[in-house]
């Protein structure tokens, strides 16, 4: 007879917990996060340092509550978000571990001496713009939609509290300072800065001062402004394929080349990017929520990404573009509080999270760039408006932002579900449509025998905006699907409107309807 065999002992965990009483106790730290968050960091930092190394068993969430002195709902909350995060991995009644997907040899990683970037074919231009000028105006795609169904990427502007809005705008301009009608700094209005820093630092675990943030007018300008700063003419970029198409502009006009790379379950494939071109410069990439798919970067991937970036002396642009839409557990931690040398520039906008015209995005950029990206953009549009920044700043730091971030991740988690919900209904056979944990969108995978642009044009035919998947992928990547956007469609228009897609669908798929069977 054999003896079950026994777990390992979980070891002692050295966590300290700083409450809120004890923040004025002398030799507390000065800035403390919620209990969960400290036990988070404290087991992050031991799991990355390799202080606790891959399946290593942690402690039962009971045993470690009582050993500090507090919740086992607090404990529940840091073990979650590990877990979500890869650091953690595990199953009801069997434990907790240490990712065993954490070898010593992943940072070790170097990048493979093999391949080689296509060349680009160039096409005529006309007579009245360079090569570079057509080539940008063949990819403005024109006029696209910017409302109703299903537009991807739109928020829903009915919730925005437009009466606060004006009144911090009518704060600043009545009587404006003469200091806001002068020149401006470069990086942007100071308090807005100071704001987007605490936020950042508080809601993604970034690790940032506020001379770090330099304000643009949007995450394209954001982008072109690092491509011109760190690249030459001629620099390889590696891009997520499908991917942000808006990407390709900004990289255009830089003269930088577009590497197309695919992805995997984990994220971008670095494999595959050291194949295609392995002397890049910088890999653009958004790894809380990939657009369009959704992928969520793995751990592993991450910190491959990162010694990639350090053995290569190559950059990172991290795009953070709706880590704020998050339906199932905490907003994942970003990539740019895992970097410790400096090689991860960060990017976010409110253009998502507000509103489209405010046409606001930043940067937040390592130490060692702020002083000489600072001058690059003085050089190309010496500075930001100065219109809206101070409103954006109150509206931040009187917490009206991380308000209406509140209130729409409620209304945008319950349209996805009537999205859902409507899709088993009328897309049965034609589309399949799984949830997502976040964002805006949802990918509907095309099952009946067509393609994904034939489907998208029948769709546009009828009054519904469903763009291809494959619209959005350079390469052949074999991702056929329709983007189907929730945000800012309400309930009622959501089934209406997915009806409609499902017999439109049907009729020209020689399938049965799915609302007749």
């Amino acid at each position: 007879m054999t003896r079950a065999r026994r777990r390992p002992p979980a070891p002692f965990i050295p966590l300290v917990l700083v409450r809120p009483a004890e923040k004025a106790v002398p030799g507390a730290r000065a800035e403390t996060g919620s209990m969960h968050r400290q036990i988070y960091e404290q087991i992050r930092a031991l799991v990355l340092g390799g202080d606790l190394a891959p399946g290593t068993r942690l402690p039962a969430t009971r045993a470690l509550a009582r050993e500090l002195g507090c919740s086992r709902n607090t404990v529940l909350a840091a073990y979650e978000q590990l877990l979500g995060e890869g650091y953690l991995e595990g199953a009801r009644g069997a434990g907790t571990y240490v990712s065993r997907i954490l070898p010593d040899t992943l940072l070790a990683v170097r990048p493979a001496d093999t391949g080689s970037a296509p060349a680009d074919a160039e096409s005529p231009a006309p007579a009245a713009l360079s090569r570079r000028g057509a080539a940008l105006a063949g990819l403005s795609g024109g006029a696209r939609r910017t409302a109703g169904a299903f537009v991807p990427g739109v928020p829903d502007l009915d919730l925005f509290p437009f009466d606060v809005w004006g009144r911090l705008l009518g704060r600043t301009w009545r009587r404006p300072r003469a200091s806001l009608l002068r020149d401006g700094d470069p990086a942007g209005h100071g308090p807005l800065r100071q704001a987007i820093a605490d936020y950042l630092r508080a809601a993604r675990a970034l690790r940032c001062d506020w001379r770090q943030v330099l304000i643009t007018s949007g995450a394209q300008q954001a982008l072109d402004l690092v491509v011109r700063a760190l690249l030459d003419p001629g620099d390889a970029v590696w891009c997520e394929d499908p991917g942000y198409p808006g990407l390709r502009g900004p990289l255009e006009a830089a003269g930088a080349r577009f590497i197309p790379v695919p992805l995997d379950g984990q994220g971008l494939s670095l494999a595959a990017g050291r194949a295609r071109a392995p002397e890049a410069r910088l890999a653009v990439v958004a790894p809380s929520h990939q657009f369009p798919l959704g992928i969520v970067m793995s751990l592993a991937r991450r910190l491959e990404l990162l010694q990639w970036a350090r053995a290569a002396e190559a950059w990172i642009l991290e795009d953070d573009y709706d880590s704020e839409y998050r339906y199932a557990g905490r907003p994942l931690a970003a990539l740019q509080g895992l970097d410790t040398a400096g090689r991860v520039i960060y990017l976010g906008t409110f253009s998502k999270v507000l509103f489209p015209a405010l046409r606001l995005g930043y940067l937040i950029v390592p130490e060692a760039l702020v002083e000489p990206v600072s001058r690059v953009r003085a050089a190309l549009d010496g500075y930001p408006s100065a219109v809206v920044q101070p409103a954006l700043a109150a509206f931040i730091e009187d917490g009206h932002f991380a308000a209406h971030v509140r209130r729409m991740r409620a209304r945008y988690a319950a349209r996805q579900e009537a999205m859902l919900a409507a899709a088993r209904r009328h897309l049965s056979g034609l589309l399949d449509v799984a949830p997502d944990d976040a964002g805006m969108h949802l990918v509907a995978r095309i099952a009946a025998p067509m393609g994904d642009r034939a489907a998208s044009a029948r769709a546009a035919a009828v009054g519904i905006a469903a763009p291809a998947l494959s619209d959005y992928a350079v390469g052949e990547t074999g991702a056929q699907g329709l983007l189907l956007g929730y945000a800012a469609v309400p309930e009622a228009e959501i089934e209406a409107g997915i009806a409609t897609l499902g017999r439109t669908l049907s009729q020209n798929s020689g399938l049965a309807d799915p609302e007749k069977k």
